[in-house]
């Protein structure tokens, strides 16, 4: 993917990508001491809209907290404005967005030590698996990697740190010949894959797992929402291994993915080995919702308004 943007949001001002510069010497590069959001902003008919805004910023708020960074440089409509201010000023119809706040200093591994600082760049986006493995649905194996045990790290917030088990799960998986990494927890049930979270598919009861030690992804609440306006019933329990090979249906979301099936697993094929009815009728919702089509689009998406063509950095 071309990251082709042309301004960068840092601090508190935008400035020309080409010229945007961070310090070496802090402990988000070093120690992985930052947290992060990925949101998606969908070309519609009303021009470009951010999916689910205010709740992915207060995710983002609420990582910080969880990291422990007492105070921040800046509060939430603030944040606010300043993601929908990089999104216009790039003037992409479609575009990936990347809040971060990272730790600057802190080298002696002491949060307290250090300055929290706001970087958010937009690149334009597409999609993140291609069409065809949306419509067939992909291929995936159980990692050799353990998903965090919620002791060890902060589970519920998206820490930088936390993705380098999810970064050699999925580097793991793709050299072996699959598309996909499927982790699980401590306990040796499933936990996410390596950025979605999971459902499955059985008797027409959609099953996902409890939230006790994955991140609560916005794109599975929503799933999970509009699930449950079309009807169907949705349960959070344990889900072993062998469950996954017998399902009717499996099935991933997250900001990037979207809704995508797992038509195979550790070279098993999930019932007819294609995307399933249930997951295809979630997609179609889904599609609908973020081109504005959808009754809960009003509510779930934020229109970014053109910005003056003079921009200051």
């Amino acid at each position: 993917m071309a990251l082709n943007s042309t301004y960068i949001w840092i601090d508190d001002r935008l400035k020309d990508s080409q010229e945007a510069t961070l310090p070496f010497i802090n402990a988000g590069l070093h120690y992985g001491i930052s947290v992060f959001e990925g949101i998606r902003c969908y070309e519609t008919d009303r021009g470009a809209a951010i999916f689910r805004l205010e709740e992915h910023v207060d995710r983002l708020l609420n990582s910080a907290h969880i990291l422990g960074l007492r105070e921040l440089p800046f509060n939430r409509q603030a944040l606010i404005a300043a993601i929908r201010q990089t999104v216009a000023a790039n003037g992409f119809a479609a575009c990936y967005i990347r809040p971060l706040i990272f730790v600057d200093g802190a080298m002696n591994l002491v949060i307290d030590a250090g300055k929290p600082r706001l970087v958010i760049a937009v690149w334009e986006w597409k999609t993140f698996f291609s069409q065809e493995a949306k419509e067939r649905g992909i291929r995936a194996n159980i990692s050799s990697l353990t998903r965090l045990h919620p002791n060890v790290s902060m589970t519920k917030a998206k820490i930088s740190g936390n993705y380098v088990g999810s970064v050699m799960a999925k580097t793991e998986s793709v050299r072996m010949g699959f598309d996909e990494a499927i982790m699980l927890d401590p306990a040796g049930y499933v936990a996410e894959c390596t950025g979605e979270n999971l459902f499955v598919v059985r008797g027409g009861v959609i099953y996902t797992v409890p939230r006790c030690s994955i991140l609560e992804g916005i794109t599975r609440d929503s799933i999970i929402t509009l699930a449950q306006d079309l009807g169907y019933r949705v349960v959070e329990e344990a889900i072993s291994r062998d469950q996954l090979y017998m399902s009717d249906e499996v099935f991933v979301t997250g900001t990037a993915a979207e809704v995508v099936a797992i038509r195979e697993i550790d070279f098993r094929k999930i019932a007819s080995g294609k995307a399933g009815p249930v997951t295809t009728t979630l997609q179609h919702e889904f599609e609908k919702l973020t081109r504005g089509e959808h009754g809960r689009s009003e509510q779930w998406l934020s229109y970014v308004p053109a910005m003056s063509a003079s921009v200051k950095v």
